[in-house]
Order: structure tokens, then C-alpha cells, then sequence
């Protein structure tokens, strides 16, 4: 194993020394931001620095918000893949493991790696892994046992996903971990794909409970661009949108500083008058009470007389 993991740091050294490494492959432009920006040695034992108690503590109530979604998503993909010998990762955006699950009998390997609560993954502290290149990248990535950039780090792969939050900025980024080398790169291919899946999952959760009081309207696109998820409120003026709906209609955050129609968002028609309005108004009213119109006018405030005149003027006078 010594004379394996010396020989992965030589081929590590040549890689970043050979002048147009960066341009080769993303995990060697890793290895250069790894060796060159961060000055680290690939056969340098790890610095066993954890963040604990009151100090963790306080991390994680900051990421408050972001746990309460990520956490019933963390224990559905856990119970996808635990029994696999694989740990679940959730960090936030600094590296910092907030969340892990991993299997009783796996706990002690996990924890001498390090992909443990209060340990730090950024690139800067670890090199090429998955979730600090996920981090940098801000995109899935797979990171397999010799892609790391750590000799100490060729024993783990590595399949990550960023999450963003409501505002569409980078908050976390989500980690499958296996230490078992039957998991070849078939099966890490479907890990990331369920690695996907639920950082969009968390996404949706975070961008809803953000926006609980709004009404959300979905617009379809692309699996593997994300949900794209619009926050409307009572007036149907838009308030909020997740990164891919920001993506999907060009919205910027100055853009939604200031809300505008669901319709021009969507593109989906011209402009609607009072008589619209109104028609709707109407219409709602009396889907309420069952078509009855006495009941439908006493849900609105007005007499029965006025809710016929306004039925005509509306066009729904057939609907006596």
C-alpha cells in the first residue's frame, strides 16, 4: 500500500509539472489548483483537524434552514445506499461536513478518513476530492480513488452534487462515499445519479418551505438541469425562483427585487384587463358555493341583484 500510494504522489507531481496538465482533464486542473494555488503535497498525512462541539454546534444552526430540507432527503438516500457500504455527506459551502450517515459497522473507517461531522473537504485542506471540487466547480462531479489528489485518499470514491439555495447561490454540496473496491465505476455512475436526484429534491424542499405562504408553479425542463420553480404571490406577481427557473426565464436578482407578472415571466399572453380579473373573481365565487349565485354573492360582500349585473357584464350571464 506505502510503496502504491508513492507511487500515485509521483504520478500526481508529473501530472502538475507537465506544463499543459490543466488543459488535459478536470480532475488534472484539480491536481494543479491542488499543488500550485493551495501549495499542498499529495504524500502529506492528513492534519486530523475537526470542528466540534459548541463551535459545530453553532454551524450548524446557521445552516438551519438548509438541514430542515436536506435532512428527510439524507435519510431516504441513506437508505438507498447504506447497506452498500457507502456514508452520506452533507457539507456546507467552506467543506465542512454538517451531516453524516454511514452504517454502525462502518463508523470507524468513516471516522479514520475523516468523512465524519466537523471535518473539513475543501480543496484547500484535501486537494482534488469530491466534495471540494463540487464545491469549486459547482457542478456534479465523480471523483474515484485514484483522481484524488492525497495519496492517504486513494482508498475512497467520491460522488457529489452542489445544492443551492432559494436565491440560486451555492450553500452545500451533497457526498456519496464508498471505501469498498468492488464499486467500480458502473455503480458509481448510478450513486451519482441518485446523488442528483436528491440535491434536486432538497433544492425543491428548501425553495418551498422558504416560500411556504406563495403558490408554486412548476415550469418543465431539462432532468439534469434541475426544477425549475417559481414563487407566485396572491396578486400572481412573482417573488421568488429557484437557480434553474433563474436560468430558464433570465432572471436576475435585481429582476426580482422588484416582482413582476407570472404571465410576462412566462411569457404566456398579453396582459389581463379589470373585466379578467373580475370574471375570475366571479368565477371562484361560485365554484366556493356550488354554483348557488345568492351564495356565491354573500361569499363576495355584495347583494344578489349586483352579483347578476356583474355576471352579464362579465359575459356569464348564461350561467344563471
Amino acid at each position: 500500500m506505502a510503496g502504491s500510494r508513492e507511487n500515485h504522489s509521483d504520478r500526481v507531481l508529473a501530472t502538475v509539472q507537465s506544463g499543459n496538465a490543466a488543459a488535459t482533464s478536470s480532475v488534472a486542473a484539480s491536481w494543479c489548483r491542488s499543488a500550485l494555488h493551495h501549495g499542498l503535497d499529495p504524500a502529506a498525512p492528513a492534519r486530523g483537524t475537526r470542528i466540534g462541539g459548541s463551535t459545530l454546534d453553532q454551524l450548524r444552526e446557521a445552516n438551519g434552514e438548509l438541514l430542515a430540507a436536506a435532512t428527510p432527503v439524507l435519510d431516504t438516500l441513506y437508505g438507498s445506499v447504506g447497506r452498500t457500504g457507502c456514508a452520506v455527506v452533507l457539507s456546507d459551502t467552506d467543506g465542512v461536513i454538517l451531516e453524516s450517515r454511514s452504517q454502525q459497522g462502518d463508523h470507524a473507517l468513516f471516522d479514520a478518513i475523516g468523512l465524519v461531522s466537523g471535518a473539513e473537504w475543501s480543496e484547500a485542506a484535501e486537494g482534488t476530492n469530491g466534495i471540494g471540487t463540487c464545491l469549486v466547480e459547482a457542478r456534479p462531479v465523480t471523483i474515484l480513488r485514484q483522481e484524488h489528489f492525497a495519496s492517504r485518499n486513494v482508498g475512497v470514491s467520491c460522488m457529489d452534487a452542489p445544492v443551492f439555495d432559494p436565491e440560486g447561490q451555492l450553500v452545500a454540496a451533497l457526498d456519496v462515499s464508498t471505501c469498498r473496491a468492488d464499486h467500480g465505476e458502473a455503480l458509481a455512475a448510478l450513486i451519482a445519479a441518485l446523488v442528483q436526484d436528491a440535491a434536486r429534491q432538497i433544492e425543491r424542499d428548501f425553495f418551498c418551505r422558504r416560500y411556504a405562504d406563495a403558490r408554486i408553479v412548476y415550469a418543465p425542463e431539462g432532468p439534469a438541469r434541475g426544477s425549475a420553480l417559481l414563487a407566485v404571490d396572491r396578486d400572481d406577481l412573482v417573488i421568488g425562483a429557484t437557480r434553474a427557473a433563474r436560468r430558464q426565464f433570465h432572471l436576475g436578482n435585481g429582476q426580482l427585487s422588484s416582482p413582476r407578472p407570472l404571465a410576462d415571466v412566462l411569457g404566456t399572453g398579453e396582459q389581463a384587463g379589470f373585466e379578467d380579473s373580475e370574471r375570475a373573481i366571479l368565477r371562484q365565487a361560485l365554484a366556493r358555493s356550488g354554483g348557488n349565485v345568492t351564495a356565491a354573492a354573500r361569499l363576495l360582500g355584495i347583494g344578489r341583484a349586483t352579483m347578476y349585473r356583474r355576471m352579464e357584464r362579465a359575459g356569464m350571464g348564461g350561467m344563471h
